[in-house]
């Protein structure tokens, strides 16, 4: 009978605490708060009450749980809300962006912005399109890419498949240098060979650029993808009797393909929006030009700066550059998503 009565009786061991909906009352107090305190101040910035409501929704979450739930609780519940405080500073600045891009950019983006170029339109004429741009920047990423990828990938199978030793340690320092090198850096050393040679500008010389700056990008994480896959499953191989070459070849890429396709995917949208290489080698042009080897070609990047540095901040050439610039993220938005499909596709099977 006493152990039914005890089984009833409820614990006592459990403190109080706050209800669910605490965090969000705080925060509606907070931003109240904040907005009566920059009325009373005369603050016009959206960004000065914002700070002053993130702070006071971190005191007052500390405050509250404190006095209910004690300290040990209130320090939990004040580092989960600085996650959060964080996580919308970083989120409001790329709301606002997108926005900002797609409110300006939707004016002039239509099926004939796209399919048609400049030609002979100057900048403070309205009309134009981007398809030279788009075409010079396909071709120029395309090319970076044939370079780059298979580059990085082999150079990262030899850094965790067969590096050893000095030369391994001097790869993987270069690597680690190249990956922080500024994008003029690149340009300038191509326009260097340029200048030795006597070359023109050309479509293909940008290629090299942006190459030089996907490759460390594509080693990076084509290194860590291979270094994922299981010890087990080179080992088993290897115990058949299966030469190592056929063992990376059969085994080890197969079951890492999903991440290192995801690495070029991101690798090629880090370089999709470089301009510095292109102002330098590439030079722009008007008029389509579909031969990258030969005469000045447009890209997306460039074409985006020109036109906004012709504007002078409004006019048909601002225009322009707001629409190339949502159509350039939406390239990369959709290179990502892609990553993001091939990786789930070939991610490897679990179950039982």
């Amino acid at each position: 009978m006493s152990n039914a009565i005890a089984e009833k009786r409820p614990s006592t061991l459990r403190g109080a605490s706050l209800p669910k909906w605490a965090p969000y009352a705080i925060a509606a107090g907070s931003v109240a708060l904040g907005l009566g305190i920059s009325a009373a101040a005369g603050l016009d910035s959206s960004i000065q009450w914002a700070l002053m409501a993130g702070v006071l929704f971190v005191l007052g979450t500390y405050v509250i749980a404190a006095r209910v739930e004690g300290r040990r609780q209130a320090k939990d519940r004040v580092a989960t809300a600085l996650v959060w405080v964080a996580f919308l500073l970083a989120v409001v600045p790329l709301v606002s962006l997108v926005w900002s891009t797609v409110s300006r950019g939707v004016k002039v983006l239509d099926v004939y912005f796209l399919t048609h170029s400049m030609g002979l339109i100057s900048d403070s004429e309205p009309g134009g399109g981007i398809y030279h741009a788009i075409l010079g920047s396909l071709e120029q990423v395309g090319l970076a890419t044939v370079i780059a990828a298979p580059i990085g990938v082999l150079t990262a199978i030899y850094l965790v498949e067969y590096g050893r030793g000095n030369l391994a340690k001097a790869v993987t320092f270069f690597v680690d240098v190249m990956t922080g090198i500024p994008s003029i850096v690149a340009g300038l050393f191509i326009l260097s060979i340029m200048l030795m040679f006597d070359m023109q500008p050309f479509g293909f010389a940008g290629s090299l650029a942006l190459a030089i700056l996907m490759m460390p990008v594509v080693v990076r994480s084509t290194e860590e993808m291979l270094k994922l896959v299981p010890n087990e499953l080179r080992e088993a191989s290897l115990a058949l009797g299966i030469p190592k070459w056929r063992t990376i070849l059969k085994v080890v890429l197969p079951t890492s393909i999903g991440g290192i396709t995801t690495g070029i995917m991101l690798a090629i949208a880090r370089i999709a929006g470089e301009t510095a290489p292109v102002l330098l080698l590439v030079w722009g042009n008007s008029i389509i030009n579909a031969n990258p080897f030969e005469g000045a070609q447009q890209s997306l990047p460039l074409y985006i700066y020109q036109q906004y540095a012709n504007s002078a901040g409004a006019g048909a050439a601002y225009d322009r550059a707001w629409a190339a610039s949502l159509t350039l993220i939406a390239f990369v938005m959709i290179l990502n998503l892609v990553a993001r499909g091939i990786a789930r596709w070939k991610a490897p099977k679990t179950g039982r």
